[in-house]
């Protein structure tokens, strides 16, 4: 398949100024190949996580994008930005891994909510699932001049769980032109497909996203919330569970508030049931947690640590990032595993008298 194609308005070449490492790169210069892509991994990264839902699998995406686009450099014509076509490259690759893999799933999307809190739940091996996303980088505005979408609005959980919801092609057609501005034309050459097909696929996907997304994005709620105030709903809900304080946690939430915790299948909605859940399981049932604020799908988040006895130390436990509505917490996701941390650039372990509360 031809990785070539005409120049996007999302990123338009510029016509006989072609960049001295590219024609190094050409010729084999690994070096040059470098320099060139390095401005964008970021960007392509992020695209690669909103298609498939993973940052480990976008990191093997990438990783097999950019050695094709090194085997393919020679055939790259310039009738496009070097940006346009890696995002070209990238988005093939990342359909290929979706046909071989189902989409990934958050708890909520498995059944309804439990109506009793369940001591000692058991993760489910068999579903993929959905994970958190280190967003540290990103940019605060749009990609391009004719998108529809923050960078960060593109990774909010409810808008990345919505796309698992799209076939590969409706999830490729939406990313590109409304997170990254290319036009119908453009996107039916990217996907070697119609005009009137990438329509109708964004028509489709348009009103899946519609559905499930909901208004305000987490980035025009967080905006009306001064830094102070977000500072302290974070600090207080990271120390109410240090402190076993249900009384604390309860004023910081919704009323229709919801708590999901993958890789388990149980997930609570409304106060009382998220309460009850919070009273049994994490804030007597666990042990002592000690934790480091982060930031996760443009979200506020906290990676939790959990005393170990046999390590003398708090072990990495969960990323659990936060939905506001307001200025309270409307959705708790707590993503178990100590797989989530390196992204974040998060320790492995917490020494007791290393250990600092730096909300």
């Amino acid at each position: 398949m031809s990785e070539v194609f005409s120049a996007t308005s999302a990123d338009t070449a510029v016509e006989g100024a072609e960049d001295p490492d590219l024609a190094l790169a050409r010729d084999g210069d690994d070096a040059a190949f470098t320099r060139l892509i390095e401005p964008l991994r970021r960007e392509l990264h992020a695209h690669c996580y909103r298609m498939l839902g993973s940052t480990h699998d976008a990191d093997d995406a990438l990783q097999d994008a950019l050695l094709r686009a090194w085997r393919g450099l020679a055939r790259f014509e310039g009738r496009s930005s070097l940006r346009s076509w890696l995002y070209t490259v990238a988005t093939r690759t990342c359909l290929d891994i979706v046909e071989t893999r189902g989409r990934r799933a958050l708890p909520v999307d498995l059944g309804p909510s439990s109506d009793h809190t369940v001591v000692g739940d058991n993760p489910l091996a068999d579903v993929v699932w959905l994970g958190p996303y280190p967003d540290a980088g990103l940019g605060d505005g749009p990609a391009g001049p004719d998108a529809r979408y923050e960078q960060r609005e593109a990774v909010e959980l409810a808008f990345v769980a919505a796309l698992q919801h799209l076939p590969g092609n409706q999830r490729a057609a939406l990313l590109l032109f409304e997170v990254l501005g290319f036009s119908a034309a453009e996107i039916a050459t990217t996907m070697n497909t119609s005009t009137t097909s990438v329509n109708s696929a964004l028509a489709r996907a348009r009103k899946v996203v519609e559905e499930k997304v909901p208004s305000p994005t987490q980035q025009r709620t967080l905006r009306k919330i001064d830094d102070a105030r977000l500072r302290e709903i974070v600090a207080g809900f990271s120390t109410a569970l240090e402190r076993g304080d249900a009384d604390t946690l309860a004023a910081l939430l919704t009323q229709d508030v919801t708590w999901s915790m993958p890789p388990m299948a149980h997930w609570y909605h409304g106060i009382e049931a998220v309460i009850d859940f919070a009273l049994r399981v994490p804030l007597a049932g666990c042990g002592s947690w000690r934790h480091l604020p982060t930031s996760a799908n443009g979200q506020p988040a906290v990676g939790f640590y959990l005393w170990n006895d046999d390590l003398g130390a708090y072990l990495n436990w969960s990323i659990n990032v936060l939905t506001l509505r307001s200025e309270r917490i409307a959705e708790i996701t707590t993503f178990i595993g100590p797989d989530h941390f390196p992204s974040f650039g998060l320790p492995a372990l917490l020494e007791p008298d290393e250990w600092l509360d730096v909300s």
